[in-house]
């Protein structure tokens, strides 16, 4: 038996997803930019995909760009809008709990001259966001705070936030990783000037993302060579990927969403109800990731018992799997002031639309008795 509780990582590509893309691997496989009959096709592929996440997102076709992830938009995102806006503009606003994505770039521009404030958050992982308001400056030329958190699930208060920001006249970016096609982003509604989504997350292949830019910024390309996607990113279009990617926008329905998240709260509640001293990392209800369960279990360690579910079958994480091969405790849970012995005892569970019931009620069955396991055996426990 294997259980894959693991799709904040990674998600298993749908099979539809499969079938809209292998025409461009083996027919429709010329250049999108060769101008003869089949790099029309390939060309009218991408057109067709962008159309399709454009609608996805409420965004123009035209602010829709490809790129090979989240990783790539968001460094694109913050770096291209500092080498446009410095030297007036050099102060960002982040938030503590950003993925590496985010944190790593934000350290990296540090050292060319950017000046980065990264706002605390609550024990839920909310920013408030009056703290925001409060931190921006006639420097301020970005703010960028994530739509879902992947570890907590937190789902941010974006759409305030992003008011503030058209208020003082500074940019409003998002990581939506996580959130793209599980809950709703409007990027018109919400006041979004940028949005990072990939496809890998929602049942999607690997190696492919978009960059939503609202039309009218001004932002410096990433990579420089051919001129693709209107000469702001260039590099030969992976025409299968972006074929997959617009597939798997469709792929999730609101009524698999809402069996994903009956599931997530029947997980939430079986292990804090039968297993004593539990702690649920991140908010309940509307305000998680339909997806996502992140529990501190005191007085074990996260990866044994990451280890022991393993050995039955169940396929967990214990840290982001960014950060998970690393003796590093999370960031995350580190903002949210969890002690380091809750830090190091927590165990992130991450569902999909394949997530069954039965599965749900086998680790209910299985979790109890590993963590008493591993109780009796804790040098922490008397």
């Amino acid at each position: 038996m294997k259980i894959y509780l693991d799709n904040a990582a990674t998600t298993r590509v749908d099979d539809k997803v499969m079938k809209a893309m292998m025409p461009y691997f083996t027919e429709h496989y010329a250049n999108a930019s060769s101008l003869h009959m089949e790099g029309t096709e390939s060309k009218n592929a991408i057109d067709k995909a962008r159309r399709t996440i454009a609608t996805a997102l409420n965004a123009k076709t035209q602010e829709i760009y490809f790129t090979s992830g989240a990783t790539e938009s968001n460094n694109w995102a913050i770096k291209g809008l500092f080498w446009v806006n410095s030297p007036n503009k050099n102060h960002i606003i982040t938030s503590s709990i950003e993925h590496d994505a985010i944190i790593n770039t934000c350290k990296w521009l540090e050292k060319q001259g950017a000046e980065v404030t990264y706002l605390d958050v609550d024990d839920e992982g909310f920013i408030n966001p009056e703290d925001v308001k409060n931190a921006i400056t006639k420097k301020t030329f970005l703010v960028s705070i994530m739509h879902g958190n992947n570890e907590i699930g937190t789902i941010e208060p974006i759409k305030e936030i992003a008011e503030i920001c058209k208020d003082k006249g500074v940019l409003f970016h998002t990581d939506a990783t996580q959130s793209f096609t599980k809950t709703e982003l409007d990027v018109k509604k919400m006041n979004i000037n940028l949005a990072s989504i990939n496809s890998h997350k929602i049942h999607g292949p690997k190696g492919v993302g978009a960059l939503y830019i609202k039309e009218g910024t001004k932002i410096e390309p990433l990579l420089h060579g051919g001129g693709h996607e209107k000469k702001q990113r260039s590099g030969t279009e992976n025409v299968p990927g972006i074929v997959g990617f617009a597939k798997a926008t469709e792929s999730t329905s609101s009524k698999e969403i809402k069996k994903m998240i009956e599931l997530r709260n029947k997980l939430i509640d079986g292990i804090l109800t039968t297993i004593p001293n539990t702690k649920l990392n991140g908010p309940t209800g509307a305000t998680r990731l339909p997806h996502n369960v992140n529990i501190s279990f005191t007085n074990v360690e996260g990866e044994a018992v990451g280890g022991y579910l393993e050995n039955k079958g169940i396929l967990a994480s214990t840290g982001s799997a960014c950060m998970s091969n690393t003796l590093s405790s999370s960031h995350v849970l580190k903002a949210l002031n969890l002690t380091d012995l809750e830090q190091n005892s927590s165990v992130r569970f991450s569902l999909s639309k394949y997530t069954t019931e039965k599965e749900i009620d086998y680790v209910l069955k299985e979790l109890p008795k590993i963590i008493e396991k591993l109780r009796r055996l804790s040098p922490l426990v008397n």
